[in-house]
């Protein structure tokens, strides 16, 4: 018989990015923070009349604030989560112990309610189950996931630094804007740093570029020319 030759099988990869979530979402946050918040003060304190140094004084001190101001509010916000975690494992260990045919009985009915016919969810359910137990309850019945555990000091870190990054082009551009037109080189420049890192974050996170460069930037003209109608409206040289 005339033999065939084997088909090469192919592994099928499918690219997803909800492990990238934690990090993505402090990323994303804190630079875009960082470019609105330090070039809204350093808009609003040039229409106000000050002089360079000043505004620059005040990019740097804005800069200094908020990223730590960032990185202690995401790393609070991301232990409060961490902790109801543990608790909520520390709470499902403890049933395992005391209640394992109750925890056993209470998996499988949550793969029932999944579509899985009774005998099987309750076969899937015991397999699992000897396998790691609390992973199972933690993955199924939780819905906590180890790419997507909270990681305060990864969330603090990251926060942090793309604040720094993202309000360092504002301040680049005070110092490298000519006399009298800090105001205008700074808004022009971030409106394309807004730009870049909206499109930037929506290609990482694989959504529409267009859509989330638009929206960043919408946002930012709109903190910016806030800050610049109270700089004239104060007038006030410092």
């Amino acid at each position: 018989m005339p033999r065939h030759p084997r088909t090469p099988v192919t592994r099928h990869r499918e690219l997803h990015r909800t492990d990238r979530v934690g990090w993505l979402r402090a990323a994303v946050l804190g630079a875009n923070d960082g470019i609105v918040s330090v070039a809204g003060l350093v808009v609003g304190v040039a229409a106000s009349g000050a002089t360079p140094s000043t505004i620059l004084l005040t990019g740097v001190a804005g800069l200094v604030a908020g990223a730590m101001s960032m990185a202690a509010g995401e790393y609070v916000s991301v232990q409060s989560q961490a902790d109801a975690e543990a608790a909520a494992l520390a709470l499902e260990k403890s049933e395992l112990r005391d209640m394992p045919d109750g925890e056993l009985a209470e998996l499988t009915q949550i793969y029932v309610g999944r579509g899985l016919e009774p005998a099987l969810a309750r076969q899937v359910a015991e397999q699992l189950t000897a396998r790691d137990a609390l992973t199972a309850h933690m993955r199924d019945e939780l819905g906590i996931t180890e790419e997507l555990r909270a990681r305060p000091v990864q969330a603090a870190l990251a926060s942090a630094a793309a604040f720094t990054v993202g309000a360092l082009l504002p301040i680049a551009s005070t110092v490298l804007a000519p006399a009298g037109k800090v105001a205008m080189v700074t808004t022009a420049g971030t409106l394309v740093g807004l730009l870049l890192s909206g499109g930037l974050a929506a290609r990482v996170g694989g959504a529409p570029v267009l859509r989330g460069a638009w929206r960043v930037g919408f946002w930012g003209a709109m903190a910016m020319g806030a800050a610049a109608l109270v700089g004239r409206l104060f007038h006030v040289s410092i």
